[in-house]
């Protein structure tokens, strides 16, 4: 026998099996450090992806962000912007030379410029009120952004209106008195205090120079509500002299969901001319076709219904009637991108997964571009020959992805590809389970580190929230079920009515019906577990949020399936619910109007009227900023289980929304939950 070389045995040992690191369950750790990867934007000529990389740092209780560039043939991405600020939405500028990006690196959100060669930014606009959105138009000669003003200063020379702006926000800093004082509805949302300022537009100089708000008077001319917005919301015309954006209604903005598209000069004095004012549902999201003879958009059809689906709708350049590319086709348009004067490619939620589909004007039929995972914030090269957007699965953060005009796709940014590699996560499993009446309910189901199917092994049934939503194959880093799996459980995820991507019949079939048919698919759901023989039925938990949280809320009266139940932000009582959220449109749809006039609804399903048969140990957290389902909620339902004696735990945020954000109270909510969990259901197999 030949001697080996040196170079062989080292070949050897390293991939040895006793040299070789095994993989390790996701941890909590491993999850904040992953790479944070948002808002690719495309070069003109195709060369170059900029994209917003975050990351966090549970040490310091921050995450910051800088600008990346990745190219889409060969090499290695490179860092843009540095610093420990945020740099997030960058835009390329019409001629490819330099990025547009927010920033608040000078102590507040600004828009900044940067060569693509690197070099120091520049600071673009230092208004009072912040700038966000940032935009170019096609000539390059200027930059369109959003900001919150206060609207009665809005008439005025940008000079005063920006000094009265700074004036009245340091005098309400610096006043010992804290009341708020409103007089009409929508005076907070989602987390916020909206504090009588309104989101106007405002156009500036891509040199620099004085800002000016293109959209005065006391009325927004940005979507406060991120249910009507199509990632775009306004853009410029091909001449770059005027701007298409989407405005909430005018009038009963708490309860109408009559979003129109306006078209505004950005010189000269005349109003913005309404160009939807027929439709009485809401549109939103335009965008002109390259060569300006079209305006594309979404719109729904049924006023007041924010779920309802979204058609992509054509109209011509000047106004007029509009056409419908997708009336035909049972799919829900969320954004959507020009690729040349007759392409247009939309991403829409689809059988648990976002593919990029492209309709076809005259046969109203549509096809996939790509699928499997889901795919967005498509950005398009201006030959429209190469596509840019963001990937994810249920196994793996969003990466940056460039996509053939044949539907070929790959990664060019591989952020987490590393950390990945050393991660064990088991691939979902997507099975079908006869729901309420027979029709079929999509679930996943994940499998934890280490599993067996000879051993038994405890369940965990997580419910999404929405109620329109859907467990997709998608990451996310707020509930993460393959975090919950490597705590040691079977994690199963079920679609039940309400759920989108599966026909808008399944998502109407849950209003004004919240434990009835959508309760019925979750019970099959349970018993198609319970039926596995991996399945520990003596060990099941159930968790959810936001809708997730109501349904545990109703199950506490409605089910002892489950040792413990763990509810993050949920309706307890429909009537308080509907007197103290933000948003009423979405309250008097599902129960078909307010509380004084449909007593039913309101009383049928609300799960506070059921505490006579509550009896399961659980688990509240509920938070101080969470506007769309108000603490009070949690408040409730803690005290009433402390009445009746059974164990009981509230978990409060006083500085967090309907999420839980920052890196520390995310870690902490994560800890609790999960020792909460093992003390009913202790985890692995058995």
């Amino acid at each position: 026998m030949r001697p080996r070389s040196p170079g062989l045995l080292l070949l050897v040992l390293l991939l040895s099996p006793a040299s070789v690191r095994a993989a390790e369950p996701l941890s909590l750790d491993a999850m904040f450090e992953m790479k944070r990867i948002a808002s690719p934007d495309i070069s003109p000529d195709g060369k170059l992806v900029a994209y917003a990389q975050g990351e966090v740092s549970l040490k310091e209780n921050n995450s910051t962000s800088r600008i990346w560039l990745a190219p889409t043939g060969d090499g290695a991405p490179r860092r843009l912007t540095g610093g420990p600020k945020h740099d997030t939405s960058p835009r390329f500028s019409p001629d490819g030379r330099q990025v547009l990006f927010q920033s608040d690196r000078s102590g507040d959100h600004q828009l900044w410029i940067i060569d693509l060669e690197g070099g120091e930014a520049r600071q673009l606009t230092s208004i009072a009120t912040e700038a966000s959105n940032g935009l170019w138009s096609p000539d390059g000669k200027w930059v369109a952004f959003v900001s919150a003003v206060y609207p009665e200063y809005s008439n005025l020379p940008y000079a005063k209106s920006n000094a009265a702006n700074k004036k009245r926000i340091a005098e309400i800093k610096k006043n010992p008195v804290k009341a708020r004082v409103f007089d009409k509805l929508f005076y907070r949302h989602w987390d916020s205090w909206v504090e009588g300022k309104r989101q106007h537009l405002f156009v500036v100089p891509a040199v620099g120079g004085e800002p000016r708000d293109v959209t005065p008077g006391d009325w927004d001319a940005y979507p406060t509500s991120s249910t009507f917005s199509a990632g775009e919301d306004f853009c410029f015309s091909p001449d770059s002299q005027a701007l298409l954006f989407t405005a909430p209604p005018l009038e009963d903005e708490a309860w109408s969901t009559n979003h129109d598209i306006y078209r505004v000069a950005i010189e000269g004095d005349g109003p913005p001319v309404n160009l939807t004012s027929a439709n009485q549902a809401a549109d939103s999201g335009p965008q002109f076709s390259p060569n300006g003879k079209h305006i594309a958009y979404r719109m729904q059809e049924k006023a007041g219904y924010e779920a309802d689906r979204w058609q992509l709708m054509l109209m011509p350049a000047g106004g007029g009637e509009a056409k419908s590319l997708t009336a035909e086709v049972d799919l829900s348009v969320a954004s959507f991108v020009w690729a040349d004067d007759d392409t247009i490619y939309f991403s829409a939620e689809k059988d648990a997964g976002w593919p990029i589909i492209k309709p076809s004007p005259g046969d109203g039929k549509v096809s996939e571009l790509v699928s499997g995972g889901s795919f967005g914030s498509a950005t398009v090269s201006d030959d429209g020959k190469l596509m840019a957007c963001r990937r994810s699965t249920l196994n793996a953060p969003a990466e940056v992805v460039v996509v053939d005009p044949e539907g070929q796709w790959r990664d060019i940014t591989h952020a987490n590809q590393k950390l990945l590699a050393g991660i064990e996560m088991h691939e979902p499993e997507s099975v079908t389970v006869s729901g309420a009446g027979g029709t079929p309910m999509q679930m996943w189901i994940i499998r934890p580190p280490g599993f067996t199917p000879e051993r038994k092994w405890p369940l965990v049934y997580l419910v999404h929230g929405g109620p329109q939503g859907a467990w997709d194959d998608s990451w996310s880093y707020r509930w993460n079920p393959q975090l919950w799996a490597a705590q040691g459980y079977v994690v199963a995820l079920p679609n039940p009515r309400g759920s989108t991507g599966f026909g808008q019949q399944y998502v109407d079939e849950i209003s004004g019906d919240w434990g009835g048919k959508v309760f019925e698919d979750l019970m099959a759901g349970v018993a198609y577990l319970e039926k596995l023989p991996y399945v520990d039925t003596d060990r099941m938990a159930a968790a959810g949020a936001s809708f997730g949280g109501y349904m545990m809320n109703w199950f506490e009266g409605h089910t002892d399936k489950f040792k413990t139940l763990i509810t993050h932000c949920g309706v307890y009582n429909f009537d308080s619910m509907y007197a103290t959220t933000d948003e009423l449109w979405f309250d008097e749809w599902e129960h078909g109007g307010p509380p004084w006039g449909n007593r039913e609804s309101y009383e049928k399903f609300s799960p506070h009227l059921f505490a006579e048969n509550f009896k399961t140990p659980m688990l509240i957290i509920h938070n101080d900023q969470d506007f769309r389902v108000p603490v009070a909620e949690g408040y409730q339902l803690f005290t009433t289980l402390q009445r009746l004696g059974i164990p009981s735990k509230m978990i409060n945020f006083p500085d967090e929304g309907h999420w839980v954000l920052k890196p520390a109270n995310s870690a902490f909510w994560h800890r609790e939950v999960f020792d909460w969990l093992k003390e009913y259901v202790p985890p692995g197999g058995r």
